[in-house]
């Protein structure tokens, strides 16, 4: 079996002559670099792995090229908000509102990622390159993140789904593990299908014990779907990657407006803005910013 260290990707596959769809996805090192990035707390790195982690997975669901995908939470907890945006080929971004939040574990031993998230709203929009995107929005259930996205794909989208995520830190607080699972029954599935695969659901280990013992997204699939016939229709890579550049983060200062910049001007120092996504720092100086002026 592949190690930790191997290469994030997803596999898709599909079940019971066709009755399920499913879709898996290891995805440490995406995690591990948003995680450094960031400077994310344990809690929050889990949080966050959480969601990059169904946002790859949701975002290979699109077909076409350019469509893309947003997963934004609002939060009342300490975090505040995470968002994460992925295309149709496996790339993927995000960030918290808030990258440091320190909660007691949870009553299971566990990174308190519920405490930090609930209550709040998750909204899941769709850019299809339609004239309006589709926005589907859902109270989240326990900000656990995977609860949360069974919830909103039973609610918003109908279908019946089964989300196992999950992030696993080492004691110096870098990503040993992360990644996920979707299983989804299609309109036509049978109440037999159904049923036996609610009992296996139950009885499956947590995704983080999983990957710890060496299972693959395949081999996490092939046990989950256990006796339904998986056969495995696609595998992509899986990335952590931003398409932010100088140019785009510029349209920060041309939205601040007028009195702003002259204050930026004024001062007579360079700026600094970071991108929300990655981080990435682009600096200004004072004549580039007489330029932005000067356009406006």
């Amino acid at each position: 079996m592949e190690t930790g260290n191997s290469r994030d990707y997803i596999v898709r596959g599909i079940a019971a002559d066709g009755e399920i769809r499913a879709f898996a996805v290891t995805s440490r090192n995406l995690v591990e670099e948003a995680r450094k990035r960031h400077g994310t707390s344990p809690t929050i790195t889990a949080a966050l792995g959480r969601l990059l982690s169904a946002g790859a997975m949701m975002g290979i669901m699109m077909k076409g090229e350019k469509d893309l995908l947003t997963l934004k939470i609002t939060s009342e907890g300490p975090v505040r908000g995470l968002t994460v945006t992925a295309d149709s080929k496996g790339t993927v971004k995000g960030y918290p509102l808030v990258p440091v939040v320190n909660l007691p574990a949870n009553d299971k031993g566990k990174f308190d990622v519920g405490g930090a998230v609930a209550p709040g709203q998750l909204q899941v929009i769709k850019d299809l390159g339609l004239k309006d995107p589709y926005v589907g929005t859902t109270q989240l259930v326990n900000g656990e993140i995977a609860e949360d996205l069974t919830y909103y794909f039973a609610l918003s989208e109908q279908t019946p789904s089964a989300v196992g995520l999950g992030v696993l830190m080492n004691k110096n607080n870098t990503v040993r593990q992360a990644g996920g699972f979707i299983i989804q029954l299609m309109p036509h599935a049978k109440e037999e299908t159904i049923a036996a695969l609610e009992k296996t659901l139950a009885d499956i280990k947590p995704v983080t014990t999983l990957l710890d013992e060496g299972y693959t997204p395949e081999t996490m699939l092939e046990l989950v779907l256990n006796g339904f016939d998986l056969e495995i229709t696609d595998r992509s890579d899986a990335v952590f990657s931003c398409n932010c550049s100088q140019e785009r983060v510029s349209r920060v200062l041309y939205s601040i407006g007028k009195e702003e910049l002259d204050s930026m001007i004024e001062d007579g120092e360079p700026i600094e803005v970071k991108c929300h996504f990655c981080n990435e720092a682009y600096r200004f100086t004072v004549e580039e910013l007489k330029e932005i002026r000067a356009e406006l």
